[in-house]
């Protein structure tokens, strides 16, 4: 069951040295709730794919508070928790694992393969407005010494026309590109949240009372 609850991306799988998973729909949790106790009655859950997939313990799990913003934070520390007014996050250590909450918006994960930086974005309609994805690249380059070119970008399933207005991934490809990702390194399924309710959460479809799907990123 585990492995229809999760997606894997072969791109991500293929970096050596990282660890990454993407929660879809857990068929018995009811999550028809507001977004805090959804979170509450998902965490367990996620803890237990956190540690049998990425083999990171919850006590350096860290994630973002999530405020629609373009903050990225950079993660130093091998404590988890939650960095507040962000909705990115950045780190080069090992033994840490990186988490966005999506059901809609666009979780982006980078890698760079060559200086082992990596991080997670939420990227919705106001994140992409604001250009997180490349507010993050020059973070991890000022940082890290990354080289664009190097860097490995996924981005996962997220609601897409016809279903939404704003085709907010195509931007957030574009920003990557214009950023200096090869167009080769980019990578997108393109699947559509509002798609199948039986595999994913979405919160426009609904109307708010839902779960979130998890981006785990670790370096091993």
């Amino acid at each position: 069951m585990r492995n229809e609850q999760i997606m894997k991306f072969p791109a991500l799988s293929a970096a050596p040295d990282f660890s990454h998973a993407f929660t879809l729909r857990h068929p018995d949790i009811d999550v028809s709730v507001d977004r805090e106790e959804a979170l509450l009655r998902l965490t367990d859950w996620h803890h237990e794919i956190l540690q049998s997939e990425l083999g990171i313990s919850p006590a350096h799990f860290v994630t973002a508070e999530q405020v629609h913003g373009c903050r990225v934070a950079v993660v130093t520390e091998s404590g988890g928790g939650i960095e507040k007014a962000a909705d990115g996050l950045i780190c080069c250590r090992p033994g840490i694992a990186l988490g966005i909450y999506v059901a809609d918006c666009c979780a982006v994960y980078l890698v760079d393969p060559v200086t082992k930086a990596f991080g997670v974005l939420h990227s919705g309609k106001k994140g992409t407005e604001q250009n997180i994805t490349s507010g993050a690249i020059a973070l991890m380059s000022s940082n890290f010494a990354v080289n664009p070119e190097n860097l490995l970008v996924q981005l996962s399933p997220c609601i897409r026309p016809p279903a939404y207005e704003v085709d907010f991934a195509a931007s957030i490809r574009e920003q990557a590109r214009a950023a200096g990702v090869r167009p080769e390194n980019i990578h997108d399924e393109r699947v559509c949240t509002s798609s199948n309710l039986s595999r994913f959460y979405s919160y426009r479809i609904e109307k708010g009372k839902t779960g979130r799907m998890l981006a785990m990123l670790a370096r091993a």
